[in-house]
């Protein structure tokens, strides 16, 4: 048998347990008293039986209604949780956001962003994966990430990308080295000297390599971290190319910089989310959050 109750009448109920009295339950209950009784009779027919013993100097409860009374308090409660969890969640004092994005992102753009937001936010967990494209993909196929910031545009039946900016490319390498002041850095310039590649999974590999073509280069070293790389090239083991959003890690005396416009070498980096599932509220504003906080100096 299907049982239809509401908050009200538990409300109603309890009240009247509380006050034993008709007259006094309804006034606690802002209501008249024919409108307070209706909802105590609905409730004793809705439940089928008798909850309370009604005399003309009280009301008590029946043996039913006293284990009746357990049940009520433990629905309200229960209720009155989740209802302050979903207005929590709506003034975004609580909740849970997980982020997917490439390293080079989140070693220096997204410490401040992700600062300014939790000040804001302090109740929402965030939760970060710093993780190369494929594994960035993966995580929001797979429900373990809000969204992604990944070199990788995917748009399926699950998946949606949008441009979140992109990223030009640098040669690093020693400040006594001969191409640190070379008037050209073509493609066959590079390729003559030995350099320290990234491995061959990662965004900035795969855009290089396009970009070098039919040249190659003369690769000593495969590492897998931008931060490798710095310590390589410092110790003048070879030079490199890396994205500009990693150039925090070549900020040094001992390197020089050096911007490359080849036709081509252009990383662009996509937010990728799934396509017929809707943000949380918490994850939804730390979207908004991030959008309007892009590395705008490598935007399009």
């Amino acid at each position: 048998m299907q049982i239809n109750l509401n908050t009200r009448q538990l409300r109603a109920f309890l009240h009247l347990v509380r006050e034993k009295s008709f007259t006094r339950a309804a006034a606690s209950s802002y209501l008249s008293q024919p409108a307070f009784s209706a909802l105590i009779r609905q409730l004793e027919d809705d439940v089928g039986v008798r909850l309370f013993d009604r005399t003309t100097r009280q009301v008590e409860l029946t043996r039913e209604g006293e284990e009746f009374e357990v049940s009520a308090r433990r629905l309200l409660e229960e209720f009155d949780h989740a209802m302050s969890e979903v207005r929590d969640s709506v003034a975004i004092r609580r909740g849970r956001v997980s982020i997917a994005l490439l390293p080079s992102l989140a070693a220096d753009w997204l410490p401040p962003v992700l600062a300014q937001y939790h000040e804001q936010f302090p109740g929402v967990e965030l939760r970060i994966a710093d993780v190369l494209s494929e594994a960035c993909v993966q995580a929001v196929k797979a429900g373990q990430a809000d969204f992604a910031l990944a070199a990788t545009r995917v748009d399926s039946r699950e998946l949606q990308a949008e441009l979140f900016c992109s990223d030009r490319f640098h040669l690093v390498c020693r400040a006594d080295h001969p191409l640190a002041t070379s008037p050209s850095l073509r493609p066959k310039d590079l390729a003559q000297w030995p350099f320290v590649q990234l491995s061959r999974t990662s965004s900035v590999r795969q855009h290089l390599d396009a970009a070098m073509h039919p040249n190659t280069l003369r690769q000593i070293l495969e590492v897998d971290q931008l931060a490798s790389v710095s310590g390589m090239v410092s110790a003048g083991l070879g030079i490199s190319v890396v994205p500009a959003l990693s150039l925090y890690q070549f900020q040094s005396p001992e390197l020089a910089i050096r911007p490359l416009n080849w036709r081509g070498l252009k990383r662009d980096i996509y937010l990728i989310r799934r396509r017929e599932k809707s943000l949380s509220i918490a994850a939804q504003r730390f979207y908004e959050w991030v959008m309007a906080n892009r590395p705008k100096s490598r935007l399009v």
